[in-house]
């Protein structure tokens, strides 16, 4: 662990003594890592379990490149993987990894750190730059980004993705001074945007906001979270990640999940219990349908047993060190 410290990671990895705990990994076995990122939780499997071998995912080229990094600096122990959740079937089978066949899984969804901090990625809306937002933009270059999105939906769809992906109470009010805003110029920068968000509401209220830890909350974090999801089209890619980990896990293997925000954990809780997300949309992620009854799946006779049957929440000492993974929430299960 000391080694890991030493090395200042790009981030700190967030519940690590959780998550190797839960994970519980072995001498010799294969884990994957399917939002390598920084490479926080993976150095420390690494220094801390002999002779495992890592399945790095990330869909971000930089994150990969970091990997690539790794790879040379432990032989045959670090196996970069460039691609989304919805593409490792195929990127798990170029690599003649087989279905069934991984000990313990790892999912951090959301963005890292490395990403909120380069402004010129357009994540942060603290740090000036362009408004891109998007994860594996060097892949997709004619993917839009959020800048797109903005200048170019109407008040009603930007109104939906706000609500959507950012419950944001004010989304109609938001939207409108977007489209209001872009009448005079296009909106392209982050701070620019968040201008614009914040210049909706009376000055007293631009911070009223409060986080977890009671600090002030900028009014536009919402619509910024709403975009990048909207953008990534994260849901459903985390859907699809966990459909890939069911299918990638042994019998008796650990899947850990950890989320950063109550749509994605709403979506993990009903996926580990059985519920039917064959249809995904925006009700699935709503709050009010938490307690009605659904329709259950079981598909080949797989579930989870839950290792711990209350989320993990990260503990306040973690919380000072590390504030940005003060909303993070993690869930363990084994496949049985």
């Amino acid at each position: 662990m000391s080694t890991v410290s030493a090395e200042k990671p790009l981030h700190t990895p967030v519940m690590l003594k959780e998550v190797l705990h839960f994970l519980d990994i072995q001498p010799g076995q294969v884990v994957l890592d399917m939002t390598f990122g920084g490479g926080g939780h993976t150095k420390a499997i690494l220094n801390m379990v002999p002779e495992v071998t890592i399945l790095a995912l990330d869909r971000d080229p930089t994150a990969i490149s970091l990997a690539q990094q790794l790879a040379k600096e432990h032989p045959g122990r670090v196996k970069p993987l460039l691609g989304r959740f919805s593409e490792l079937e195929v990127l798990l089978s170029n690599t003649n990894i087989k279905p069934g066949s991984i000990d313990a899984v790892l999912l951090d969804a959301g963005c890292s750190s490395m990403q909120m901090d380069q402004a010129e990625r357009g994540f942060s809306l603290s740090k000036d730059g362009p408004l891109d937002m998007r994860m594996d933009g060097e892949r997709y270059p004619d993917m839009p980004c959020a800048a797109d999105v903005v200048n170019t939906l109407d008040q009603q769809a930007l109104a939906s993705i706000l609500t959507a992906y950012g419950e944001e109470r004010h989304a109609r009010k938001i939207a409108s001074a977007i489209v209001e805003a872009r009448r005079v110029n296009p909106i392209t920068r982050t701070q620019q945007l968040a201008s614009v968000v914040a210049g909706s509401f009376p000055a007293a209220v631009v911070y009223a906001r409060k986080d977890r830890l009671h600090r002030p909350a900028h009014v536009a974090t919402k619509t910024f979270q709403s975009l990048r999801i909207f953008v990534n089209d994260e849901l459903n890619e985390l859907h699809a990640g966990l459909l890939a980990a069911r299918e990638v896990l042994r019998p008796g293997g650990r899947l850990c999940v950890i989320t950063f925000h109550s749509l994605e954990d709403r979506l993990v809780k009903r996926f580990l219990r059985g519920d039917d997300l064959s249809n995904l949309d925006q009700s699935h992620f709503s709050s009010r349908k938490e307690g009605t009854g659904k329709k259950k799946i079981n598909v080949d006779n797989i579930s989870w047993l839950p290792l711990k049957r209350k989320v993990i929440i990260p503990e306040k000492d973690d919380v000072q060190e590390n504030p940005r993974g003060r909303s993070a929430k993690l869930r363990a299960v084994v496949k049985s």
